[in-house]
């Protein structure tokens, strides 16, 4: 048995990392700490709520003295550290806050782990920190460059990817000069259920829903590789069981895109769910598809953001031979089903848009959530 804290795991990879492991791992414990700042929801963990191996704690991993305690309290041996700011538009009107957050508040939580699992009389046999990066850490590549592996030198470009570079390094620091018993994986774009209406395939999918503009950074020519959710959640437990200490892992799912063939699918998909699925004329009168027209009319191309990386791609090589590695869903499977779960979870996104989940927060647990 095994006693998980997962932070930020009422974010979207987070909830989806929690509902697994209670799933497929029914002897654990599993713990969540999360700041519940706009990305954190609830409602992505109501279905595991009464669950006795689930123990949800409002927190902010910024509080050393409250994880300190949290892992002592509840025996914790295996952090999974999810926990960040993570959009890299916020990150450029708003640097500070990813600095507090990936920086500062990675390094409290491996203070945390190390008061607990090397300083204290009561550690446990065995531990481990599993850090969740990003390959944004590894900067942009250019069309014909190989993938990024494992060995690929860092060049941030934003803030974001800045200030996980920085986190991935002190995870580091405390194996080499700690002995804390680290792993770290980083990942290409997810997609799939609970992600928060910012990010560039749900934004679509909602958008394509309402009859709003699909807002398209540049000529979208701009190349990301594509992973299923529940796949990465798959490679970390992977890590979690048989990754070396100490080593970095990528987890990408062979999938690279340019965003405005993203857009193009999910437009083509909307339309073909409306002439499939009469109900949704009427429960979504706006879009272009309910008026027979085509949801690819609400394409609009905008500004590209600043220091804008075109392209990244993970190699997955190590996951793959040393672990066991690979993709279940494709990127039409995967997009498949991450469509049907917006439909069928309106509610879900609908109270997290109109702010109508921040006041439920608000009232159950006080304070304020943003």
């Amino acid at each position: 048995m095994a006693n998980l804290l997962v932070t930020g795991g009422a974010g979207f990879i987070g909830a989806n990392f929690v509902h697994y492991w209670l799933k497929e791992h029914p002897h654990d414990r599993v713990v969540v700490l999360d700041a519940l700042t706009y990305a954190g929801n609830l409602a992505s963990l109501e279905s595991v709520s009464g669950n006795d191996a689930y123990r949800f704690v409002k927190g902010d991993i910024l509080d050393k003295e409250l994880t300190t305690s949290l892992i002592a309290e509840e025996g914790i041996d295996t952090i999974v550290h999810f926990a960040a700011e993570s959009h890299v538009d916020r990150s450029i009107s708003g640097p500070s806050a990813f600095v507090d957050t990936n920086v500062v508040g990675t390094h409290n939580l491996l203070q945390a782990a190390k008061a607990c699992w090397l300083d204290s009389d009561d550690a446990p046999s065995t531990h481990r920190f599993h850090h969740v990066s990003t390959d944004e850490v590894f900067g942009s590549l250019k069309k014909d460059d190989p993938a990024f592996s494992e060995t690929t030198p860092y060049a941030p470009n934003s803030p974001y990817s800045a200030s996980k570079a920085a986190s991935d390094h002190l995870v580091r620091s405390y194996l080499h000069t700690f002995g804390l018993q680290v792993t770290t994986s980083n990942c290409s774009n997810n997609y799939g259920p609970y992600q928060f209406p910012e990010k560039l395939i749900p934004l679509m999918i909602v958008n394509s829903l309402e009859g709003k503009p699909l807002p398209v950074y540049g000529d979208g020519s701009n190349i990301r590789d594509w992973l299923y959710v529940e796949d990465h959640v798959r490679g970390i437990e992977l890590v979690l069981q048989k990754g070396r200490i100490g080593e970095t892992y990528n987890i990408g799912g062979n999938e690279e895109r340019a965003n405005i063939d993203i857009v193009k699918t999910i437009c083509a998909m909307i339309d073909e769910a409306f002439a499939e699925q009469p109900d949704l004329v009427e429960r979504f009168p706006g879009a272009p598809a309910a008026n027979g027209a085509s949801t690819e009319s609400l394409v609009t191309f905008v500004t590209d953001r600043p220091g804008h990386d075109w392209r990244y791609a993970i190699d997955a090589t190590k996951s793959e031979t040393e672990l066991g590695f690979s993709p279940s869903q494709t990127f039409e499977s995967g997009m498949q089903a991450t469509l049907e779960w917006m439909l069928g979870n309106e509610a879900w996104w609908r109270a997290v848009m109109d702010g109508s989940y921040r006041e439920w927060v608000a009232t159950h647990y006080g304070g304020n959530t943003e």
